[in-house]
């Protein structure tokens, strides 16, 4: 059988095409390369950026800072001194991205100035946190990356 060039390269995208169809398949149908939005309602969650930057700004500006911390027995978040501990509501959000059904918040309701998340509510690997809080009227948002082992 002689194969000439236009059979060649009629073969040769057939190739092709089969081999971009088999990863599309093998990516679609396993679980483990689902590619899930960060937020459900992304456009909503996209139209309240600036409010987001304002309260970024005011955490940054803040002279003392809550400090964040990856201890052995969890997540330490500690708020300055100057902060009555009764006075400061809000969430703690952690974003699991690889996996949206690890996510979870926490509601800050403290006594002292100190929140624990224990890490037997973690599982090993990259975590985002999200801490939007209130205090005396002003609202901040502390955003930082964690690493669980």
């Amino acid at each position: 059988m002689k194969i000439n060039w236009g059979k060649g390269i009629a073969i040769a995208i057939a190739l092709f095409m089969g081999f971009i169809l088999y990863f599309v398949i093998k990516v679609q149908s396993d679980s483990k390369y689902d590619n899930d939005l960060v937020v459900e309602e992304y456009y909503k969650h996209d139209a309240r950026f600036d409010e987001e930057m304002i309260r970024a700004q005011n955490a940054q500006d803040l002279v003392e800072k809550p400090t964040i911390t990856n201890a052995e027995n969890g997540v330490t978040i500690v708020f300055p001194a100057v902060f009555v501990p009764s006075k400061i509501k809000g969430k703690v959000s952690l974003y699991r991205p690889s996996n949206k059904k690890f996510d979870f918040e926490i509601p800050i309701s403290i006594s002292n100035p100190s929140l624990l998340i224990p890490k037997s509510n973690l599982v090993g690997g990259q975590w985002d946190l999200n801490m939007e809080w209130e205090y005396e009227g002003k609202q901040y948002l502390t955003k930082k990356t964690i690493y669980i082992k």
